[in-house]
């Protein structure tokens, strides 16, 4: 009888282990699809043609960048709260802002606003050296976590204002900013490579922005209007200026 017993145990026992497994394979597939959905649906059909930019959106998993309270929604058309006041972008946003800074591999790129870490990942997709700034420490500790336990492990966090870039890794091949400003922080035009992109949104820092693309050519920005966005302002000594 005690052998039935054990045996039965240990039949329960692997009926919950392959369960639990299900499960788990069922949320992760669901995730997979809304995924593959939100890169044709939000994406591919509204000009994001580059498809290395498509391939990484479709890879990095958003739902664990954003707070568990969010993940329902993780993969909607619109932008999500985080941490400290702050937000993590659309998908398109994130899609368009990273494919108009055409970064290759092997090359380096600065991301100013880490936030949740979920740009930084896609941007990890593309090149090995991805170094991101974050003003807000908490942030900057959280993103990192969540980097390292996702293997992002390219990815370099540093807590400190933006404004000033990181200079000991410059010069970047591009620099992309989460952040609004009110005019082309100065450090990153000076860190950024001859022929060089950098993205930011420019303009009233209260109300709406220009996504711009400058380009550094002989030393001077050449600047691209792109479309109307909305974030969150640059803090620290962007607001002294």
């Amino acid at each position: 009888m005690a052998l039935i017993e054990k045996m039965w145990m240990c039949f329960l026992v692997a009926l919950f282990v392959v369960g639990s497994g299900l499960v788990l394979n069922s949320e992760e597939d669901r995730y997979t699809q809304k995924r593959n959905e939100m890169v044709q649906r939000q994406l591919a059909s509204r000009g994001i043609t580059e498809q290395r930019v498509l391939d990484a959106m479709k890879t990095v998993p958003r739902h664990l960048f954003v707070d568990s309270r969010y993940r329902n929604q993780a993969y909607a058309d619109h932008p999500l709260p985080i941490d400290e006041g702050q937000t993590i972008s659309q998908p398109y946003i994130v899609a368009l802002m990273t494919q108009y800074i055409d970064l290759m591999r092997g090359e380096k790129v600065l991301e100013i606003g880490t936030g949740s870490g979920y740009q930084a990942a896609v941007l990890a997709q593309l090149t090995e050296e991805v170094y991101s700034i974050e003003i807000k420490e908490n942030l900057a500790k959280k993103a990192s976590a969540t980097l390292q336990d996702l293997d992002y492990k390219s990815v370099q966090v540093k807590h400190g204002d933006g404004y000033f870039g990181w200079e000991e890794h410059a010069p970047f091949d591009a620099i992309i900013v989460t952040c609004a400003a009110n005019h082309i922080p100065p450090p990153l035009l000076n860190q950024l490579k001859e022929g060089g992109k950098l993205i930011i949104p420019l303009g009233s820092t209260l109300y709406y922005q220009t996504l711009a693309l400058v380009t550094k050519v002989k030393g001077k920005p050449e600047v691209k209007h792109v479309l109307g966005v909305r974030f969150v302002p640059m803090t620290g000594e962007a607001q002294k200026q």
